[in-house]
């Protein structure tokens, strides 16, 4: 049994997949060119598609008007053969172009007979017709034939036909049905057959041929012009797209340049706005996301030389001790219990910021998961402040409405006011009031505050209260044992419970802290 083997190029382009040379698979890869492509093959569609409905309206215009011109001269040639016949009885419907065609043809329209009135008298017999010659005029070359009722050519205004039969032309068979009929012959003539009736009894046919000469020359005329026409509006066209997709590429391009510095790990990277289209929004929006990128990426290397410097600071500690106690210390408990406690101090504090670390981590992967209930504002409150006043030396005051619930998690939320009163007694000297109020804000929220007459915080460190390590006096913090994520975990709790966080602080006199909840 034969096989086939089949052949695999191993690294095979794209182009080559397709069967498209690479310099044409380059081309049309570039999106100036696809632009310009895509601008041409619309207007070539549109112009071609205009062309062909125009050019055939005008076409079947003139072939009804020249069928239109056929009738008119048929009904003319048979009032003179048959004055009085039927012939004349529709002449009313004409369209204005044929009643004028017709105007025409009767100055040029010559009936010689030598027994014309013989004719008029013998009651319309066919035999004086074989001297009847019609002449039309030079304005319409037309090919008169006149037949008898069986189809013979009694007349010819060519004189190449008399005594044929055409009673097996198709349309002298209808005609002889007692309708006109007419036709385009060969594609180069129009042909029409007109019964004469008269008394009732149908006597004769009119049979023209008209050549369609002028017809065909202005349509060739015309679709010249249209041909002309299309090739102008492709190069006009073809100019105005490029100039389009320039304007359009060259963002692009800067985006792409911009983007490229960006993966590279250039973050300073900014794009000129010049407009306020999609380009232009996209570009504002780029540049929005390096401007975050670059804060990201300074908060990353910022979170990791604080995360280093507080673990650092109690392990070195830790290790000091340990070795003065190792050195003999431990034998002394004079010197080995205060060190213990440092030790154990320490420890506790290690242990915090790995929970605070652990507790950020959690809510900014989404991992934190709240188990909401409805809670009474004021009870939780003087929960917690229970905790404060015996080591506080500042009044602590709640003003919350009775009633007032909302719907969090009580854990995470007794933590969010832990952190903000413990911020409040810090930086508030003693006897100061602290003042914990709470309120409906009328948008189906609850706004809770934490208001101290404190340090303040100065107008240039307000606006990055709440990062990560952050202190306003990172010497006096880290003496107390802060880390500088208390805020940071409140701001991330309030955040996750569907609410927001902001301060406001005026230096020397206070801050006040505002946080909103979802009413239960």
């Amino acid at each position: 049994m034969a096989t086939r083997e089949q052949v695999v190029i191993i690294g095979a382009t794209p182009e080559q997949s397709a069967g498209l040379p690479r310099p044409l698979f380059n081309l049309l890869s570039n999106i100036h060119v696809r632009l310009v492509l895509s601008h041409l093959t619309v207007i070539v569609l549109a112009m071609a598609l205009s062309g062909v409905l125009l050019l055939s309206l005008i076409e079947q215009y003139f072939l009804q008007e020249t069928q239109n011109s056929l009738l008119a001269q048929a009904r003319i040639t048979a009032q003179a053969i048959a004055p009085g016949s039927s012939a004349g009885e529709t002449s009313n419907a004409l369209s204005p172009l044929t009643n004028a065609i017709q105007q025409q043809n009767n100055a040029n329209l010559y009936v010689e007979s030598a027994n014309t009135s013989q004719l008029a008298q013998s009651n319309f017999e066919l035999d004086p017709l074989m001297d009847v010659s019609i002449q039309l005029g030079a304005q319409l070359n037309t090919h008169i034939r006149i037949l008898n009722a069986a189809g013979i050519v009694l007349v010819d205004s060519q004189e190449t036909g008399v005594g044929q039969n055409l009673q097996h032309d198709d349309l002298v068979r209808q005609s002889l049905t007692g309708e006109y009929a007419s036709a385009t012959l060969d594609g180069d003539r129009m042909g029409l057959a007109f019964p004469v009736e008269r008394g009732g009894e149908r006597v004769a046919v009119v049979y023209l041929v008209q050549p369609l000469n002028d017809v065909i020359a202005v349509l060739q005329d015309l679709r010249w012009r249209w041909l002309l026409a299309t090739a102008s509006g492709l190069l006009l066209s073809a100019g105005v797209g490029l100039l389009l997709s320039q304007v359009i590429v060259k963002p692009l391009r800067r985006l792409t340049l911009a983007t490229e510095a960006v993966a590279q790990g250039n973050f300073d990277q900014q794009v000129v706005v010049n407009t306020q289209d999609e380009l232009g929004r996209l570009s504002k929006t780029f540049n929005e996301m390096t401007v975050r990128l670059h804060d990201a990426r300074q908060m990353q290397v910022d979170f990791v030389a604080n995360v280093s410097h507080e673990l650092r600071t109690p392990l070195t500690s830790i290790k000091s001790m340990i070795e003065t106690l190792r050195d003999g210390a431990v034998d002394d408990p004079e010197v080995r219990d205060p060190f213990l406690e440092t030790v154990e101090g320490e420890t506790n504090r290690l242990i915090r910021l790995v929970n605070d670390l652990l507790l950020l981590s959690r809510v900014d992967s989404r991992g934190l998961h709240l188990q909401r209930k409805p809670v009474e504002l004021a009870g939780l409150v003087q929960d917690v402040i229970a905790s404060f006043e015996a080591q506080a030396l500042n009044p602590i005051r709640v003003q919350i409405p009775d009633g007032l619930c909302v719907s969090a998690d009580p854990d995470r939320l007794a933590q969010v006011l832990i952190n903000l009163l413990d911020n409040a007694v810090k930086y508030s000297p003693p006897q100061r009031a602290i003042t914990v109020s709470a309120e409906h804000d009328g948008e189906n929220m609850a706004r809770v505050s934490v208001c101290d007459e404190g340090i303040g915080i100065s107008a240039a460190d307000l606006p990055r209260i709440g990062q990560r390590f952050y202190r306003t006096d990172k010497a006096r913090s880290r003496l107390d044992g802060g880390s500088g994520l208390g805020l940071a975990i409140a701001m991330a709790l309030v955040e996750a419970h569907g609410g927001r966080l902001w301060l406001e602080s005026e230096e020397g006199v206070g801050t006040t802290v505002y946080f909103t909840l979802p009413m239960a």
